[in-house]
């Protein structure tokens, strides 16, 4: 009776532990049988849990009742985390940070298709995206005029695009944060979106390290740089 006890126990134990962490495994297949998502599905599926596990970030931010309306994103490629912003009359707020769950490529911008590099600059956010392959995910607008303007590709399409802050643990020039963490930045991102969020993708955090990576095979790397640390700048320093 007690063996039979146990195993009840244990069983229950695994399903929590399954139904918490094992999102990577069951969410595709629960997608794949709902048929495709929009971002309002989504939004109404996660919104609750989101806000119980940002509750209390959000309150030391200043926001008791309801998301911010403008947020910035900031990414840093050597340190591998993802910091979000609330903007707003009182001021820049840390709310957030994320570890990168993995990584490709180095310091130094995109420059072309293939070179699984994570771009450097300042851009926006373009759209969400409910349905990816990586659970969630944020399109990044990737070339922006200035990546645009330093190409030496008579093509821009050579470029390269399809930039996502998204979901799971794998890339190829992305920024993968895991399903928890995309989770709460899908709905942080949605509820800003009307207002454009801005994201800033940086080789270092250049308030803590302000010495700029000499990039080989450029010229106007300090000049990129120049504009991602006058950005990073206005930021609280938390660390």
């Amino acid at each position: 009776m007690i063996r039979k006890i146990l195993l009840v126990v244990g069983l229950i134990i695994a399903v929590i532990i399954f139904l918490k962490y094992g999102r990577t495994v069951y969410m595709p297949m629960i997608n794949k049988l709902n048929g495709n998502e929009t971002v309002e599905s989504r939004i109404n599926a996660i919104q609750a849990e989101v806000w119980n596990r940002l509750e209390n970030n959000l309150n030391l931010a200043g926001y008791k009742m309801d998301y911010p309306k403008k947020i910035i994103l900031v990414a840093f490629k050597e340190e591998q985390v993802l910091q979000v912003y609330s903007k707003d009359y009182n001021g820049i707020k840390l709310i957030k940070e994320y570890s990168f769950t993995a990584f490709s490529g180095e310091l130094g911008p995109k420059l072309k298709e293939g070179d699984k590099q994570i771009p450097e600059g300042i851009y926006e956010v373009e759209y969400l995206n409910p349905n990816s392959s990586f659970y969630l995910s944020i399109k990044v607008n990737y070339p922006n005029k200035f990546d645009k303007s330093k190409t030496e590709l008579s093509n821009i399409a050579d470029m390269g695009g399809d930039i996502f802050i998204h979901g799971k643990s794998a890339t190829i020039g992305c920024i993968p944060i895991g399903d928890e963490a995309i989770e709460e930045l899908f709905v942080l991102t949605q509820k800003a979106i009307n207002n454009k969020v801005k994201v800033i993708i940086s080789p270092r955090d250049f308030r803590t390290k302000p010495e700029y990576p000499d990039i080989a095979g450029i010229e106007w790397e300090n000049e990129l740089y120049k504009q991602i640390e006058k950005e990073i700048k206005m930021l609280p320093n938390n660390g």
